[in-house]
């Protein structure tokens, strides 16, 4: 059912976006006040500079005190604004349309002192228009639009004259203005609608993708469960084949008494086993439960290792700084990582015959956990294999030497399930033999340090900190 469920609404996001149906979602709240005061202070910067460069440069007469009263107050209209608002803040629509809207009258005015549409620089008329049909709904990009289109129109024949050399007074054709207006205004109704189409694709395709990785992030939720659910089947086959081990000798009868307490006691401890692994794969982290939730990384390798102290070998756990003034990491209590690397633990020492080493090595950027055991290591000809489903080398030691009747072989799923799991957390997984001088196979686990370590439990001082 789910995956006809998945299908259907992979279809019907198809089909609504090649239609065209997919809303584009509300533009309001999308433009920054720090981008247009940045953009204003780099209009400010050029505007002044061209005032300053005619001028005094060029030596051409203009309303010099006139244009940097103008210039001044779009540059107190920022100050006002960096001191009244947050940096970080986002305007709704209609307040960034006011403010690109100010933006064209300070523009116009400044045309008006210095020539009109004969100044060259009537061009930027187009910059606010096109930032709004990018930002923008269509109500605010057509205000400003009409706007433009206004000032444009006006100054066309009504400004004050070009600076030019006192004795040589510019003179252009009514005709040559009249084509300029007229492409000023072809230029920004062009420029407007061909920024609004883009943006409205932009938008459309957001919105896609958005409710595509809705429909994918449920699926991988629901295959993350199915991962867990194989991993918890294969960590409860060890317990579940010495339970069943323990009854069949006690169904054949003639155990003495304290041989049948001493059976009655391990299928206790087995079944407590079992209970212990369900539980851990139904509970959940709570953003609540600080303890829970994460773990320092030597705690964490303690509870992977500890299911397996029974068994018949030493257990080393070392966790090492490998960069100066880097901190030991809490790690996420994550069900992929406990199952993953207890598999790991649990193979090597199925095949260890003394010692069981697991080492942890953290820097600034990076954590890396390497499995070794001092046993046989991995056949040359399954190597290259291990990792891939139904992959094995020999059968399991301790189940083997138990009861050779019941044969339980390896399938290779443990290594699977391990590698698997880990992957899905950021990690890169390497499966090798000991090459130390010592037989012996070596599994080397590396993460990005930020794929997995946990924020601070508590919130230092100054700052607040989310947990999740």
């Amino acid at each position: 059912m789910t995956m006809i469920e998945d299908r259907g609404s992979m279809r019907w996001l198809r089909r609504n976006f090649l239609a065209g149906r997919i809303a584009p979602g509300d533009p309001s709240g999308q433009v920054r006040l720090q981008t247009l005061v940045i953009l204003r202070w780099l209009a400010i910067a050029g505007q002044l500079g061209a005032v300053l460069v005619v001028h005094f440069g060029m030596g051409f007469p203009l309303p010099l005190g006139l244009c940097l009263a103008v210039i001044a107050a779009s540059a107190w209209l920022n100050v006002f604004l960096t001191l009244r608002y947050r940096s970080a803040t986002r305007l709704p629509d209609w307040q960034a349309a006011v403010y690109l809207a100010i933006d064209l009258a300070q523009l116009a005015v400044l045309l008006f002192l210095t020539g009109g549409l004969q100044n060259p620089f009537a061009l930027l008329f187009m910059a606010p228009v096109t930032i709004s049909a990018t930002t923008l709904s269509l109500r605010s990009t057509g205000f400003l639009l009409a706007q433009a289109f206004t000032y444009v129109t006006l100054l066309a024949w009504f400004h004050m004259p070009l600076p030019w050399r006192p004795d040589e007074e510019p003179h252009l054709p009514s005709l040559y203005v009249t084509g300029h207006w007229l492409a000023l205004l072809l230029g920004l109704g062009f420029m407007a609608a061909y920024a609004w189409r883009i943006s409205q694709e932009s938008r459309r395709m957001s919105a896609a993708l958005s409710a595509t990785q809705l429909v994918l992030a449920r699926a991988q939720r629901l295959s993350a469960l199915d991962g867990l659910a194989a991993a918890a089947a294969h960590e409860l086959g060890t317990p579940l084949g010495t339970i069943s081990l323990v009854s069949k000798e006690l169904m054949r009868g003639g155990v003495s008494e304290s041989d049948m307490k001493e059976d009655l006691a391990l299928l206790h401890s087995q079944a407590e086993r079992c209970k212990d692994i369900l539980s851990r794969l139904s509970r959940q982290p709570d953003g609540t439960d600080v303890i829970y939730s994460r773990l320092p990384l030597h705690a964490l390798l303690d509870e992977v290792v500890a299911p397996h102290r029974d068994m018949d070998v030493t257990f080393r756990i070392d966790v090492v700084a490998d960069e100066e003034g880097a901190s030991e990491p809490e790690i996420w209590r994550r069900p992929e990582m406990l199952y993953g690397l207890g598999n790991f633990i649990e193979n090597a020492a199925d095949f260890a015959r003394e010692e069981v080493a697991v080492t942890a090595y953290y820097g600034k950027g990076h954590i890396s956990i390497v499995i070794t055991d001092d046993g046989p290591g991995f056949a040359p000809d399954v190597l290259e294999k291990l990792g891939e489903p139904y992959v094995t080398t020999r059968p399991r030691k301790r189940n083997a030497a138990a009861d050779p009747d019941s044969g339980h072989e390896g399938m290779g799923l443990g290594f699977f399930i391990g590698k698997t799991l880990l992957e899905r957390t950021g990690a890169t997984v390497e499966i090798a033999n000991r090459t130390d001088g010592k037989g012996g196979a070596r599994l080397a686990m590396r993460w990005p340090r930020r794929a997995i370590e946990a924020e601070p439990a508590f919130p230092v001082a100054g700052s607040v900190r989310e947990t999740i």
